[in-house]
């Protein structure tokens, strides 16, 4: 954890001259500093507001930079390109317990600096003024499982597919065998909004009529993430609107919103919020720039986040499956000491029942929300089938049982062996 006044950040960074100038350099740029000393930067103003290094580890080179250079026709560096993590910290009263002014802070004209030849935000530790000032998530794990009616295992979930193109009445037939076949979770895709081909309010109201209604039979309501992305009245209104109708959840895409305005809907929600993270790839898949998740999870999760995608084990995308776990560890890990405030992560991406138990083997847990779009959808058997097979493969992962061996007895977990393998 931090020290009660200072905020810290850790980087990676490579940099053609020396790392302890750079670090010096990365420091002043951030704070009290710029390229040539003014008036008034006094050693009394330095010592109450520069930001400080904490900690500097060299680590190796390279020869050749991981970024452009400023000048593509200057000589090599010396010595190489010189890598090092690096701890930052700064005083609480520059910035006070400000989200907005932190991301300024930690993450603002870094990376464009000509010293750094690559750079990356890898944690933030923040101090305890910043969970007086954030709530942060108001349902997160066990709100999620009390609205989802789900006490115990992961939540079998999937997504609206296709993605965009049925109107509101398909998409509620869908729902109707989904939540017939006993799923838990639901979601919008997150490129469908509010378009004339399937209006917003309509798709909730068709949705709910169904969800109520497999709810009245069944004892249990099955979740539904609609997806209000927009301008702030526009999330207030699209929220009201499934609250009213009886919906347990809200979907933002958060690089879409912004960080102001997931703030705000953290503010008003009274329903989870399922975030999603589309656009994250540009924010991390070079491994010389960007974030890492732990780092950038923190400030959603801070604003009010109760899900966060992670992707999910041998996935369609190109994200290890290291990093993956990785970040869902952080979801289940706490932000303050004085709070728990543990959050479902979210496995998709190209889910199957094939990576059910090398999820759990991970993991080690079951708090985690498990959609599968065409993991469930494509079933030989159709969306039950697959439901009921997702089912079956977690039984088998929690109980370390083989999945061929499991599936002589549960004959839709064999036909999407079969499907899927």
């Amino acid at each position: 954890m931090a020290s009660l006044n200072r905020i810290e950040a850790d980087y990676w960074f490579e940099t053609p001259g020396d790392p302890r100038r750079t670090a010096e350099v990365m420091a002043g740029e951030q704070s009290s500093g710029t390229f040539v000393a003014v008036p008034g930067e006094t050693p009394e103003l330095t010592a109450r507001a520069a930001a400080r290094v904490e900690r500097l580890d060299l680590l190796d080179h390279g020869q050749a930079p991981s970024l452009p250079s400023v000048d593509p026709a200057a000589p090599p560096a010396p010595g190489g390109y010189r890598r090092a993590r690096l701890t930052l910290s700064w005083p609480l009263e520059t910035t006070g317990p400000s989200l907005p002014n932190l991301l300024a802070t930690v993450a603002g004209n870094l990376f464009e600096l000509r010293q750094v030849s690559g750079l990356r935000l890898t944690d933030i530790r923040l101090p305890a003024a910043f969970a007086d000032a954030y709530a942060g998530p108001k349902f997160g794990v066990a709100g999620t499982r009390a609205l989802a009616g789900v006490p115990d295992g992961p939540l079998i979930g999937t997504i609206v597919k296709p993605s965009v193109g049925f109107g509101p009445e398909e998409t509620a037939a869908l729902v109707a065998t989904l939540a017939g076949a006993g799923i838990d979770f639901i979601k919008d895709d997150e490129l469908q909004s509010d378009g004339p081909l399937c209006p917003f309010e309509a798709r909730v109201d068709a949705v709910m009529r169904v969800i109520e209604a497999e709810a009245d039979r069944r004892g249990r309501k099955a979740m539904f993430a609609f997806n209000i992305t927009g301008d702030l009245d526009q999330m207030r209104r699209r929220h009201d609107h499934v609250l009213k109708r009886g919906g347990t959840c809200v979907m933002a895409s958060l690089n879409s919103v912004g960080l102001v305005g997931m703030i705000e809907l953290g503010r008003f929600t009274q329903l989870p919020i399922h975030a999603h993270r589309n656009g994250w790839g540009y924010l991390s898949r070079s491994p010389q720039l960007g974030f890492d998740y732990r780092a950038w999870h923190k400030i959603w999760r801070l604003a009010g986040a109760d899900h966060m995608h992670v992707n999910g084990i041998a996935n369609k995308f190109s994200e290890p499956d290291a990093s993956v776990i990785a970040s869902a560890q952080a979801c289940r890990e706490p932000l303050f000491e004085a709070r728990a405030d543990a959050i479902m992560p979210v496995f998709s991406s190209g889910q199957t029942a094939l990576q059910a138990p090398a999820t759990f083997a991970a993991l080690g847990s079951t708090d985690l929300i498990y959609a599968a779009g065409g993991g469930i959808l494509a079933h030989p058997d159709g969306p039950a089938g697959g439901v009921t097979a997702l089912r079956a493969a977690w039984e088998a992962a929690m109980a370390r049982v083989p999945l061929q061996s499991h599936a002589q007895t549960h004959p839709m977990l064999a036909r999407a062996l079969e499907r899927f393998g």
